[in-house]
């Protein structure tokens, strides 16, 4: 594609996705990348792009560029952030509204481990390893060598080759240990959720300090039993639903129509290993209520 004048809505409608999905792989968060998606709209319609050859790269390193420097500055917040944090659940089911590339670097797994790199490495990884960018061009956005680039995208790499190694589930058997593990808590049957979680599994809930949740990972299946069962008792949800959320399929809980959790799991042989819970209601504001 060669546009020869101002950003026409419909080749902008053609990218945007491509442009969220850089923002929040960058990010790791919905609404941040939609300020970005945002900017990069204002800009481009703003610019002239005659010169511009391959429009899907131009508004691509353009969003790169500015999460980069949205990112900095997030880092210094979550540095303060309550308890653990969680990335912001995108929807991705057929209901969404605007699917995003969809790949497991989108995964609820793969956005924490990315959270633990830095702001360059996320950029030169979601560039090269996502949007197949050279080195030159991630260099450019970067301020460095390609050399460099290079260098952080295969740091960044084996930072994240754990997460693509482990066993992943089939959606079906995600939501099929999903429904059963929110049966047991219901009921309050403690030896059903421990059969259903790994031994060594390891629970996350991000409150964000809004509401309570634990501040450090719980980690062993009899004690995020009593976990679930004890957040049953207090909370006393009403209704829940399971929707799909980067990817994966998410138990929904809600009290009185409003949504008051989501859990996201990783499943091993029938038994989940991992679960995040997303207490803090400002990271699901976007998903709505039932």
């Amino acid at each position: 594609m060669e546009p020869t004048g101002p950003l026409a809505e419909a080749d902008w409608q053609a990218h945007r996705p491509a442009v969220f999905g850089a923002a929040y792989r960058i990010l790791g968060s919905v609404a941040e990348a939609e300020d970005v998606t945002q900017e990069v709209w204002l800009r481009a319609s703003a610019a002239g792009l005659s010169e511009v050859r391959d429009l899907r790269a131009w508004l691509v390193t353009l969003a790169a560029r500015t999460s980069y420097n949205v990112l900095g500055s997030a880092r210094v917040r979550r540095e303060s952030y309550v308890g653990p944090w969680l990335p912001e659940p995108l929807l991705t089911g057929p209901d969404a509204a605007d699917q995003v590339l969809m790949d497991e670097s989108v995964s609820t797994a793969m956005l924490v481990v990315m959270e633990t790199l830095t702001p360059a490495e996320r950029v030169a990884l979601v560039l090269h390893d996502v949007f197949g960018f050279p080195f030159g061009r991630i260099a450019e956005v970067l301020g460095g060598t390609p050399a460099a680039s290079r260098k952080l995208a295969s740091r960044a790499r084996a930072r994240v080759a754990a997460v693509k190694e482990r066993p992943r589930a089939s959606k079906a058997e995600t939501e099929r240990v999903l429904k059963a593990f929110k049966a047991a808590a219901d009921a309050g049957d403690l030896a059903e959720l421990v059969e259903l979680l790994h031994p060594e599994a390891v629970y996350v809930a991000d409150g964000g300090g809004k509401v309570t949740a634990a501040r450090r990972p719980v980690q062993g299946a009899e004690p995020i039993a009593l976990l679930a069962v004890r957040q049953i008792e207090i909370r006393r949800p009403d209704a829940f639903q399971i929707i799909e959320v980067n990817g994966q399929p998410a138990l929904a809980t809600y009290r009185g129509g409003e949504l008051v959790w989501l859990d996201t799991v990783e499943v091993a042989d029938g038994r989940i290993t991992t679960l995040r819970r997303l207490a803090n209601p400002e990271k699901f504001a976007h998903i709505g209520h039932i």
